[in-house]
């Protein structure tokens, strides 16, 4: 357990951020998987629309450190293959 004051205040901190980066990956989750279902739909329209909402919400969380720049590429990259690949 902490004793400094300065140890429980990072416990407290902690704490708020992980519950607010939860949230941002939790947010980029369902835009990814907007993404997904449209794909499975074979809906190319609907796809293409989400996956430009998907994007700037993967670089997001890139920026603010949620997930890791290559991790965000990657998915984007395999994302938009599979977009274009349709139709």
């Amino acid at each position: 357990m902490a004793n400094t004051p300065q140890a429980k205040k990072r416990i407290r901190r902690n704490d708020r951020r992980a519950e607010i980066n939860g949230a941002r990956v939790s947010r980029i989750r369902t835009f990814v998987k907007k993404v997904e279902l449209a794909l499975t739909a074979g809906d190319k329209d609907a796809a293409t629309a989400a996956l430009a909402l998907a994007q700037p919400e993967l670089f997001r969380g890139v920026s603010k450190g949620v997930i890791h720049k290559n991790t965000a590429s990657r998915k984007y990259a395999r994302l938009s293959k599979r977009v274009s690949a349709l139709g």
